[in-house]
């Protein structure tokens, strides 16, 4: 079996920050990322402290999302330069993984 080396990344936003479907475009289109998937939580809070959730009787359109993409350390790490323009500080993870190819 094949490895490759991979820098994961993984962004947490808001559906209502109305930051998502720039991102994906972006990643997508211009920065051809090897893959990318989007996560539609149930709950969840930052640093602001607001609690985002669904409920049965609440249909919100202001859930976190989590976007993960990965491809070579040294694209992510291009991509990441032009991230931190658009997306505030603290909402960025990435870490080394092992891509089985």
């Amino acid at each position: 079996m094949n490895t490759q080396e991979v820098t994961f990344v993984r962004i947490y936003l808001t559906e209502g920050e109305g930051k998502l479907e720039g991102l994906l475009q972006g990643l997508y289109n211009e920065h051809k990322v090897q893959g990318f998937t989007v996560f539609r939580a149930i709950s969840g809070f930052g640093k602001s402290g607001k609690m985002h959730y669904s409920s049965l009787m609440d249909i919100s359109l202001d859930l976190p999302v989590a976007v993960e993409f990965f491809d070579e350390p040294v694209r992510v790490a291009s991509i990441l330069e032009q991230l931190a323009k658009d997306i505030e500080p603290g909402h960025i993870v990435s870490w080394r993984a092992t891509l089985m190819v």
